[in-house]
């Protein structure tokens, strides 16, 4: 059967619709937008050595997956070392409910970083934050673990996230840079500790005060 006048302009209309999603999705794409968890994360550094102190922690391995899965060659002994120095969390109580029963907590987690290259000078640092709520009710305490397991998660999650929109910032020429002011500050230093021996050196030793014979 012939289709209706108005199943023929819902029909174009789609058409229309689904077209000028295509050309937006293209024109997006050549101007190197990506919608948020899709497409492909760029790095200019091309190979990188990751270890934490806490080195089966969770936010190590999901760095290194994130590096790995984006080229990112990560293994030892590459010119440039991320260390995640230290991962904090903490919590305090934001807000109390009319019964009391239910308490507002506000969740912080921190993650220290350090970029090092070789004779493991330290080339730069910063500090990762982010904060987070959630209700705590003492009537639910499996519910309050599960809540705050997951909340976890997804605070952990948004670390990566801002290291990953950090690491994608740096070149490797920023990291050459960096590393020649770092030995040439290391080599000032040193050279001053040693002017400092040698005028030591130079004073004149005191003579040991000899007490009379009685």
């Amino acid at each position: 059967m012939p289709a209706s006048g108005a199943g023929r302009t819902r029909g174009y209309e789609m058409i229309k619709r689904n077209l000028l999603v295509i050309g937006l999705a293209g024109l997006l794409g050549a101007c190197g937008f990506q919608l948020r968890g899709t497409g492909d994360v760029q790095f200019a550094l091309k190979e990188l050595d990751v270890s934490a102190r806490d080195t089966y922690g969770d936010t190590v391995r999901e760095v290194k997956d994130v590096l790995e899965n984006n080229g990112v060659k990560v293994f030892q002994g590459a010119a440039y070392k991320l260390y995640l120095a230290s991962e904090k969390e903490s919590q305090r109580s934001a807000s109390y409910t009319s019964s009391a029963r239910s308490v507002e907590y506000e969740r912080t987690m921190t993650l220290n970083y350090e970029i090092r290259g070789a004779k493991n000078l330290l080339l730069l640092s910063n500090t990762l934050e982010v904060q987070n709520y959630y209700v705590q009710d003492s009537n639910n305490l499996i519910g309050n673990d599960q809540q705050a397991a997951q909340l976890r998660t997804e605070m952990r999650r948004d670390l990566v996230q801002q290291l990953t929109l950090r690491l994608q910032q740096i070149t490797p020429a920023q990291l050459d840079e960096l590393q020649q002011t770092a030995e040439a500050k290391a080599k000032a230093e040193a050279d001053a500790l040693e002017a400092a021996r040698q005028r030591e050196a130079a004073q004149p030793q005191q003579s040991p005060i000899e007490l009379p014979a009685r």
